[in-house]
């Protein structure tokens, strides 16, 4: 009795070639259709584990952790130079979903950088700012800004340690002169000190201190409730404090000496 055989089933080829693309696991680098490569361990044909990613279109490049085809833990950031055609780091430190988020070091374009916490790919939490004035802010931020308790310490030695409100000094805060041998104490509202009390501070130690202390008749006049206005205080003050007064604030919160002095506005 003769027998029949019947061909082999075979899936259509597509298959086959669809199931060899799935990528899982380390793979050698992987060309993308726009230029991008990518060399490192994939899982369900998505980036994840450890692994270098090159954009073709900026030259830029990022070797560290993914997950499920996100930047996800910790890694490293660089941008290539056009003209010295060197690579330069720009953020080192940890990521979540494709942000950075925790600690980390960022390095601007104009010299400045920044090294602390980080949410959402804006600076938040703790973190100590560079200025490429040499000025240096540390303490809390919030959403890109100064929010909260800080210290900004300026590049003459000066220094403002109090509140701050979207990167402006707020609230209650000191202000310290070691080069006049002053400090002032008060209450800050945009930047601009509304009130407060002047009171002379390491003067005999000060590189550069006042022709004469600040003279007790004065004292009482800066205290709260009867702090001066600026235009009484410019006109009834000795010349030492006329001289601080004059460093009035105009709203740079970039780390310049803009606390000004004048003990309270309009």
């Amino acid at each position: 009795m003769p027998v029949i055989k019947y061909p082999r089933v075979r899936d259509p080829l597509f298959y086959e070639w669809d199931r060899k693309a799935q990528k899982c696991g380390l793979r050698h680098t992987v060309y993308a259709v726009n230029g991008d490569q990518y060399t490192g361990e994939w899982l369900d044909n998505l980036k994840h584990g450890k692994g270098t990613q090159i954009w073709k279109s900026t030259g830029a490049i990022y070797s560290g952790d993914w997950k499920f085809g996100k930047r996800h833990g910790y890694g490293s950031y660089s941008i290539l130079d056009p003209v010295t055609k060197e690579y330069k780091r720009v953020y080192t430190g940890w990521w979540e979903n494709d942000r950075r988020c925790g600690r980390g070091l960022f390095f601007y374009p104009n010299g400045e950088h920044y090294e602390g916490e980080w949410s959402n790919g804006l600076r938040s939490g703790w973190g100590k700012m560079h200025y490429k004035d040499g000025s240096v802010y540390e303490g809390q931020w919030l959403t890109d800004q100064p929010n909260g308790m800080g210290v900004l310490r300026l590049p003459n030695g000066n220094r403002y340690e109090g509140g701050w409100k979207d990167g402006k000094k707020h609230g209650p805060g000191k202000f310290f002169y070691p080069d006049k041998g002053q400090l002032l104490e008060g209450m800050w509202v945009a930047d601009i000190p509304k009130c407060g009390v002047l009171v002379d501070f390491g003067r005999n130690n000060a590189p550069a201190p006042t022709e004469s202390p600040l003279p007790e008749l004065m004292k009482p006049l800066l205290e709260p409730p009867n702090c001066l206005h600026l235009e009484k205080c410019s006109s009834h003050a000795p010349e030492l404090l006329r001289d601080l007064m004059q460093h009035k604030g105009n709203g740079d919160n970039r780390g310049r000496d803009n606390s000004g002095i004048c003990v309270k506005t309009k």
